[in-house]
């Protein structure tokens, strides 16, 4: 059971902090995409596009 103190600054960190909450969820779920859902067609567009992006 969580604290009504630990909710208050987990509450006062995730609204100071959207931005890195965005980053962690979308991190998150392109990991499990690639881990669990893509196919070897997506991987590779992945790939490509990582690629691009990286040159």
């Amino acid at each position: 059971m969580v604290s009504e103190a630990q909710l208050k600054a987990n509450k006062k960190w995730n609204d100071k902090n959207k931005d890195k909450q965005r980053i962690y969820r979308y991190r998150s779920y392109a990991r499990k995409f690639i881990r669990d859902l893509a196919t070897d067609d997506d991987l590779k567009e992945l790939r490509k596009m990582i690629d691009e992006r990286l040159d």
